[in-house]
């Protein structure tokens, strides 16, 4: 498992690369996923934040209980790709 999980942090971004050289809709579609995919983490982080302040329940497994959010998982890790994505742009425009 974690063979996959580091492997697919290198060849999704690699293949995200490729599709937006073939096509600038991808580009756009990688960008609005990301936007919809920050509000939605920030919006679970945050939330679960402040119940756990109103509920004054400041407790480790009060507080890791938000990996338990698949939304909050899927968007975190579209966005850690996307992250390496985006660098990886960067890294081609400075050469």
């Amino acid at each position: 498992m974690k063979i996959l999980l580091v492997s697919s942090s290198i060849v999704v971004p690699v293949v995200m690369l490729y599709l937006q050289h073939k096509s600038d809709k991808f580009k756009k579609i990688f960008n609005i996923v990301a936007v919809i995919s920050t509000i939605i983490f920030g919006s679970i982080a945050s939330t679960t934040i402040y119940q756990i302040i109103v509920d004054d329940a400041v407790f480790m497994t009060t507080i890791h209980a938000i990996f338990l959010n698949p939304f909050f998982l899927v968007t975190g890790a579209y966005l850690g790709v996307f992250i390496i994505y985006r660098l990886m742009i960067l890294a081609l425009e400075e050469r």
